[in-house]
């Protein structure tokens, strides 16, 4: 099984090929996976776009089971679906969790 980590390597590399579709997002996301294999991660397509490993400051947090948010960002789960079910936790600027699905065609 994929860990946190691996998948938040694969989204940075993704997120610096693709800048200027990254940059339109605007923002700064912080993903807390739970569990074995979790970790934190901020999501920056603000300023310096790309994934790094650690807390900071976000416009919005999302909290995951590590299999929730694996699901999530290889399309095997919707994030609105997730959220309704309580899957998916939203902190901070919950309107930014609704631009999930460009994030998620921008990583695809």
């Amino acid at each position: 099984m994929m860990i946190a980590s691996e998948k938040m390597s694969e989204i940075h590399r993704r997120l610096l090929e693709r800048k200027d579709r990254a940059a339109t997002i605007g923002t700064v996301y912080k993903f807390v996976f739970e569990g074995d294999g979790g970790g934190t991660f901020v999501v920056d397509m603000k300023e310096d776009i790309g994934v790094r490993a650690g807390d900071g400051p976000a416009a919005c947090t999302l909290r995951f089971s590590v299999a929730d948010g694996l699901d999530l960002l290889e399309g095997r789960n919707n994030g609105m679906t997730m959220f309704m079910t309580g899957k998916l936790k939203v902190d901070g600027d919950v309107s930014l969790a609704m631009k999930l699905p460009a994030l998620m065609g921008i990583l695809r």
